[in-house]
């Protein structure tokens, strides 16, 4: 139990909250209402597994990175706390419970889980040769919104799944720009990819800021083809205060709040992004 325990806290598990209710937004969309409970919670094991893989996967492969880095080499691995074996034998139990989630739910769901598989293992390399690597997270992360769409419709017809995942694509996208601004040197020293060690900053932070209206714009056009309620529409103004709050914390010249802006508004932006929608749909 101790094991799992540093292995959940290694992984940040409680930041599955940062997908799970993008997810739960997909399913309830799909559903147009509360889906059957077997549907969601087949749905919550994958997205829960999913994100599980991702994050053993990054663990064990950034490992020597994570050793090097100030701001990381405090985590289990490094300290050597958890091996590299572990979390590979985690990652391979994390993968076998998300295939039997997707066998659970739909022959669709099967079908795509290969391509779902290799963007959760392959994301993690892409910034060795990629600035673009906040967004391949971004369709990784925002693939939670699609899948779950297709848990339950068995199809990613129409617009709305898709423009589930730009939203979240670059709404994680956007704060992945905000987080990784914290290693900028680090990245230039050891070669590796990211917007803000090739372009700077505060380059990195307009771009996000960029990103973000894209997110609101995609959930605008979201409630209207849906078509949605006046909760969807509350909430989609909550969402578009703690962007801006969100905005408001970092500045090229102060970073000492990037774990608020990235944890803390991130985790209340998904909640009541779910919230209003499922309010929305139940009240109509």
């Amino acid at each position: 139990m101790k094991r799992v325990k540093t292995f959940l806290e290694m992984i940040k598990f409680e930041h599955t909250i940062f997908a799970l209710p993008f997810a739960y937004l997909g399913m309830v969309l799909a559903a147009r209402g509360w889906p059957t409970w077997w549907q969601f919670i087949w749905i919550t094991l994958a997205m829960a597994a999913a994100r599980t893989l991702a994050m053993a996967v990054n663990r064990a492969v950034d490992a020597a990175l994570d050793g090097r880095n100030p701001r990381t080499a405090n985590r289990p691995i490094p300290r050597g706390e958890f091996s590299l074996q572990q979390t590979w034998l985690f990652a391979a139990l994390s993968l076998a419970v998300l295939i039997l989630a997707a066998w659970m739910l739909n022959t669709f769901v099967v079908r795509l889980l290969p391509l779902a598989v290799l963007a959760l293992i392959g994301y993690s390399f892409t910034k060795r040769f990629t600035w673009l690597s906040h967004f391949i997270l971004g369709l990784t992360d925002g693939a939670a919104a699609a899948g779950a769409w297709a848990a339950v419709a068995g199809n990613l017809s129409g617009p709305l799944p898709w423009l589930l995942w730009f939203a979240v694509t670059v709404w994680i996208g956007g704060f992945d720009l905000i987080y990784a601004c914290q290693d900028v040197e680090f990245d230039r020293r050891e070669g590796l990819y990211s917007i803000p060690a090739r372009f700077g900053v505060a380059a990195a932070l307009r771009l996000a800021q960029l990103c973000h209206v894209f997110t609101v714009l995609a959930l605008l056009v979201v409630g209207l083809l849906a078509p949605l309620g006046w909760p969807y529409w509350i909430s989609l103004a909550l969402v578009c205060g703690l962007l801006a709050y969100e905005h408001s914390l970092v500045s090229p010249d102060d970073l000492s709040k990037v774990n608020l802006a990235f944890f803390t508004v991130n985790g209340y932006i998904s909640v009541i992004a779910f919230v209003g929608t499922l309010a929305a749909l139940l009240v109509r």
